[in-house]
């Protein structure tokens, strides 16, 4: 398996720092993979509203990105030097760091069977140039919020029983070794991946790998997906206020904690908690 260098380019340089804003942070993260710099500039322009955009030239520097960034998405044209399209995204869906990753095709090849061979590659669709730049859009929001959906669902059945009412596998050990020290920990804002890793005595890259590969989910997701799922049940059945709320769950700073649980249930905590009260929901 290949380990993906730390080797970022001054623009996403910038965008790291862009994601100092939680604003930016909470937005899908997109990998824009094109070698022609207009086309690539045109694409970036269009999407960079909605999404956390990061690009690459050919196909190697993509799968780097592709490591590095760990996208939600990943738009890619075929014909690139170095590696194309059709090469990127074989690799991507063999290595289980990235086999997770929906990838869209676009070509102005016009080659016979292309649409096929672009979906046996791994592709999840494939898009002939030129397009409508509304149907792209569609598609990519459409993916992304496919994908989301799998993940919540995923998440929620994920069950932690105790070892003595029944043996439990591999997976089940892990994740419940993971979810205990993560919920032991709620309160501590410092709780890291890192942390995580030493506690189970394996590297952060096995960490990461066998908690998406498990869950769906890496180990920031996850951490902060109990975090807000205990803070749900605090807002339900506690006097405290948002603010303590919020702090008794690990988040530093109230205000991005409700910008994290709105991103994950739709609603604010002060709407949530109106909401249970009207059993809305």
């Amino acid at each position: 398996m290949e380990i993906v260098h730390d080797e970022i380019s001054e623009s996403d340089t910038q965008r790291e720092q862009d994601l100092a804003d939680p604003h930016i942070r909470l937005r899908p993260v997109v990998l824009i993979v094109e070698d022609d710099d207009d086309f690539r500039g045109f694409l970036k322009s269009r999407l960079d509203s909605l999404y956390q955009i990061f690009e690459a030239s050919n196909g190697q520097e993509g799968w780097q990105k592709a490591l590095f960034h760990h996208p939600d998405l990943i738009i890619s044209d075929v014909q690139m030097p170095i590696m194309n399209g059709m090469e990127l995204t074989q690799k991507l869906v063999r290595d289980k760091r990235t086999k997770h990753i929906p990838i869209i095709l676009l070509t102005a090849s016009r080659v016979e069977n292309g649409l096929v061979c672009g979906l046996e590659s791994g592709a999840v669709d494939y898009i002939s140039k030129p397009f409508d730049t509304a149907v792209l859009l569609a598609k990519v929001n459409s993916l992304l919020l496919l994908n989301q959906a799998f993940k919540d669902a995923y998440s929620k059945q994920l069950s932690f029983v105790s070892p003595e009412v029944e043996v439990l596998s591999e997976k089940e050990r892990f994740l419940q070794s993971v979810f205990e020290y993560v919920h032991e920990n709620l309160d501590n804002p410092q709780l890291s991946v890192e942390l995580l890793s030493n506690h189970l005595s394996i590297s952060r890259t096995s960490l990461y790998n066998r908690l998406l590969e498990f869950s769906g989910m890496s180990p920031v997701d996850f951490i902060r997906s109990v975090r807000l799922e205990r803070a749900a049940t605090l807002l339900e059945k506690s006097s405290n206020s948002i603010s303590e709320i919020a702090y008794e769950t690990g988040f530093s700073n109230p205000n991005y904690f409700t910008k994290v649980f709105k991103a994950k249930y739709k609603m604010t905590p002060s709407e949530y908690i109106q909401a249970q009260k009207s059993n809305v929901i």
